[in-house]
């Protein structure tokens, strides 16, 4: 049976670390990270017992567009006030809705050339993701989550980002809105979905306005929104941080996974691109090229910057991106909901798990192996041991401070 521990998370002021998850944007490649996030939490278990949740281990989970869908799955309470997902049902989930967000075109319409209504509206009119949101999550708030959150948006009207932050949430009740609205808001790729316009009164009867598109606008890859909001709250001396130090990243766990990516020798090149006009570099060969360029490069200069950064603190061993740029064809659509493609990034996230464990060469940009003959899987085995001891550490500290005051 599982050792007897709060569902409410010890916060940092009781452990040595800071332990972040974050999930990268991608559409229907979510199932990719699926897979990873469903390994790890089976790893979890197999410490400390079959009811613990990823929630139950990470200080702050980030995720942009599909990855923001998965944070609120993996964080909101369900029914018996514990997260409303288990890391293994993720996989399922995209199985079963993928099809009805993204529905594929049947008959005489699949044989019609692709192009989009470009002049006319987006791809998909996002009313099931919009009812399916609403309807799992319903009137949950961001304060509510079972641990700290961070999802990057992006107000169009205002044309800037807004991230909304468990932390924040907490002193601006302006951005302590639905679950279910920030992630419809996350989720809203140009030309895929139309942007979603909400309002919310807060507890001050303010009524503040959101203009929301796609997360992935901000930061695809959302690692470095999430250590800056820890960072934040040591700056501004939160007491759950301790005594952490600011820019004290030599303490911070971090796993960041990816949703994949095509070889990079297959998408774009100058000669194609430099005929084309605004319609081409918004849609060729079925794919969305600005969105695509956008997505890339403010996933990868996040990854650089993070490798970058544990590397100058000698901690590469606890900044872990699992993420693989071998994509081919249809996998590497973000929209292509087909049960055969579908099925194809499932496997193809049991592929990255086995793949060995790569890290960025901070001089080249390019990924390699690291030193040591270690896969992903076994990486992640070595993680969830130090998150297990993180969280018992926690509770332990807690108990003996609460003997003492007591006595």
């Amino acid at each position: 049976m599982e050792e007897d521990m709060s569902t409410k998370n010890k916060p940092p002021a009781y452990g040595k670390l800071v332990t972040i998850l974050s999930l990268d944007g991608g559409g229907v490649r979510g199932i990719i990270a699926g897979v990873v996030l469903a390994y790890l939490e089976k790893q979890l278990q197999e410490l400390d017992g079959e009811d613990v949740r990823l929630a139950d281990y990470f200080d702050v989970v980030a995720g942009t567009s599909t990855g923001g869908l998965v944070t609120a799955m993996l964080t909101a309470p369900g029914k018996n006030g514990r997260p409303y997902f288990a890391a293994k049902d993720i996989v399922p989930f995209y199985h079963e809705h993928s099809p009805k967000i993204f529905p594929q075109p049947k008959g005489m319409a699949a044989l019609l050339p692709k192009l989009p209504k470009l002049l006319s509206g987006p791809k998909y009119d996002g009313k099931y993701l919009r009812k399916l949101l609403n309807d799992l999550l319903g009137e949950t708030k961001l304060h509510q989550t079972l641990t700290n959150v961070v999802i990057p948006t992006f107000d169009i009207k205002k044309l800037q980002p807004i991230l909304f932050s468990s932390y924040q949430a907490l002193v601006d009740p302006s951005l302590d809105v639905k679950i279910a609205d920030i992630c419809i808001g996350t989720s809203a790729a140009p030309t895929f979905f139309p942007p979603y316009y909400f309002s919310n009164v807060d507890s001050e009867d303010k009524t503040t306005e959101f203009n929301l598109v796609d997360g992935a606008v901000t930061a695809n890859n959302p690692t470095l929104v999430a250590m800056t909001a820890v960072s934040k709250q040591i700056v501004k001396k939160n007491p759950d941080m301790g005594e952490l130090k600011p820019l004290g990243f030599n303490r911070f766990l971090v796993i960041s996974l990816g949703t994949g990516s095509a070889k990079k020798e297959e998408k774009y090149n100058a000669k194609k691109s430099a005929k084309w006009g605004i319609i081409s570099w918004l849609y060729d060969s079925g794919s969305t090229p600005i969105l695509d360029i956008i997505s890339e490069s403010s996933r990868d200069i996040v990854h650089f910057h993070s490798s970058v950064l544990f590397s100058a603190l000698h901690s590469e061993d606890m900044y872990l991106r699992i993420d693989d740029d071998t994509l081919e064809g249809d996998t590497n659509t973000m929209d292509l909901a087909t049960k055969s493609n579908l099925e194809n990034l499932e496997k193809f996230g049991e592929k990255m798990l086995n793949n060995r464990v790569v890290q960025m060469n901070i001089d080249t940009g390019v990924y390699e192996p690291v030193p040591r003959n270690v896969t992903n899987d076994q990486e992640l085995q070595r993680f969830a041991k130090i998150l297990s001891d993180e969280r018992k550490s926690r509770k332990l500290k807690s108990d003996t401070m609460t003997k003492e005051s007591s006595n």
